[in-house]
């Protein structure tokens, strides 16, 4: 037997009757790469062995797809007061076509016969893995794939957008400015801050993770704080501050989703940045359920599935808002791909709603399954001609 072939024992063993063959994505070109891997690390851990054949697909920081394994994953550890990993391999390099899904080649560019996939979970955050862009091409592969399709992936992702169609159902949401990067060096100080009040926050259009996020009081915080967010985007989103508690609930579900009970998140930095999220063990304090009367609870329950729903979504998301000072629900965004780390909200509500992370894990990829068979019977082609 080969190396070669040895690795692809390794990585697939022989495929028990009845499994399903689930490809688990993570990386990719996005500022959020490092996030991606943490979240995928939490995934795999959950899927299990007895009802799953797990493959690794790593996507590198240059958009180079890779087959790689648990070992490889696993190294990836974070350290204190070093930075994220990044997923890098020298392994197996795939390429994906319509028919056959995905195909590895070896050393000599010879293809390889790999076994086809029964559904994708995709964890990847931020552009092109959360944006529609990667969901697009599942769908052109035909293959099932956990998560939002792709009209409610895009819009999700796109602040400005979420926002206006959430506006326009009557949703509450802070109140912001959209500034193209053409109004890069015109838009001014002045005139965002008579119209949306001090402090400001500045952050991409279309990322998450709180990366590229600015707290701006002057003039030249807001010339620094524009240049850092369109270094990520060609759109930034300048938004009034809100005072208030910030209130999170998780969704789960297709046609008729369902909410978790809603939690609580108390940032103990100036506010829920990159560094605190993921960096910072003590960076902000998680209360699940949140401290909040029963009755305002089924309040935000409603209002996430309302965006939900809104925003076209499916499978999942968590959905983010403000509980002001006057007693408002304000939306502040969506994530249709949420994180799955150790300490990421998304599965922490779901299990305090009764919903363990693996079973969570199981439902999504039944969800995905579901929706493909669904769209399935969809006409494609005109009759009677």
């Amino acid at each position: 037997m080969s190396q070669l072939d040895s690795t692809l024992h390794l990585f697939y063993g022989v495929q028990v009757m009845g499994k399903l063959r689930v490809g688990v994505i993570f990386g990719g070109r996005s500022a959020e790469h490092e996030i991606s891997l943490l979240s995928a690390r939490n995934v795999v851990e959950a899927l299990d062995p007895e009802k799953y054949d797990v493959i690794l697909i790593g996507i590198d920081k240059s958009g180079r797809w890779f087959l790689t394994d648990q070992k490889n994953l696993a190294s990836l550890t974070v350290e204190t007061g070093k930075p994220l990993p990044a997923f890098s391999s020298t392994a197996t390099p795939l390429s994906v076509r319509p028919g056959a899904a995905y195909s590895g080649t070896n050393g000599d560019e010879q293809s390889l016969n790999l076994p086809p996939l029964d559904v994708v979970f995709p964890v990847l955050h931020g552009q092109l893995g959360e944006d529609g862009a990667i969901q697009g091409l599942f769908r052109i592969l035909d293959i099932p794939f956990v998560g939002p399709s792709v009209l409610g992936s895009a819009i999700g992702m796109d602040k400005d957008v979420a926002k206006r169609l959430l506006r326009d159902a009557g949703i509450g949401v802070a109140r912001f400015v959209t500034v193209p990067h053409s109004r890069h060096r015109t838009i001014t100080f002045q005139s965002l801050s008579e119209e949306l009040g001090l402090p400001l926050f500045v952050k991409p259009a279309n990322l998450g993770s709180s990366v590229g996020v600015s707290k701006v009081t002057s003039a030249a915080e807001l010339d620094r704080a524009l240049d850092e967010a369109f270094r990520y985007d060609t759109k930034v989103l300048v938004e009034e501050f809100v005072k208030g508690r910030e209130i999170e609930v998780s969704v789960l579900g297709n046609e008729e989703p369902i909410a978790s009970v809603a939690g609580e998140i108390i940032p103990s930095h100036e506010f829920y940045s990159y560094e605190a999220k993921y960096l910072d063990a003590e960076g902000a304090r998680l209360v699940i359920p949140a401290k909040l009367d029963p009755e305002r609870i089924k309040e935000a329950e409603r209002l996430a599935l309302r965006t939900f729903e809104c925003l076209c979504c499916e499978g999942m998301a968590r959905v983010d808002m403000f509980l002001t000072e006057n007693g408002s629900l304000l939306i502040n965004e969506i994530n249709t791909i949420p994180g799955f780390t150790a300490i990421s909200m998304y599965p922490k509500l779901w299990e305090a709603s009764g919903i363990p992370y693996a079973k969570l894990i199981d439902r999504l990829i039944q969800l995905a399954i579901d929706r493909h068979e669904r769209d399935s019977v969809l006409s494609v082609a005109a009759t009677g001609c």
